[in-house]
């Protein structure tokens, strides 16, 4: 039976590395079924912090130039906030990683 010699080498430390958590950002298309006072209430309710008079700046953008990005963060609660703004109707662009 053959033994093998100890390594009298220096040992590697394993680099360390940290994964960000994804993040992604959540879109309201424009459409001709929501009213504007819809879009806002359904901002309003659903994402965290929203501001009735931002809630209206949203609206006026998705109506202007198609679209808006009313939420960005880690995945999973973007997937929550796309699924309850769609529950309410609103028109959704499929959830965008950043």
């Amino acid at each position: 039976m053959a033994f093998s010699k100890p390594s009298t080498g220096t040992v590697l430390e394993r680099e360390k590395q940290t994964a960000r958590y994804p993040e992604a950002r959540v879109i309201v298309l424009d459409d001709n079924v929501n009213t504007f006072e819809h879009v806002v209430s359904s901002l309003w309710k659903i994402i965290p912090g929203m501001t009735e008079e931002r809630a209206w700046d949203l609206a006026h953008k998705v109506d202007r130039e198609g679209s808006a990005e009313v939420w960005r963060g880690p995945l999973e609660q973007a997937e929550l906030y796309h699924q309850q703004l769609s529950g309410q109707g609103l028109t959704m662009a499929p959830l965008e990683l950043c």
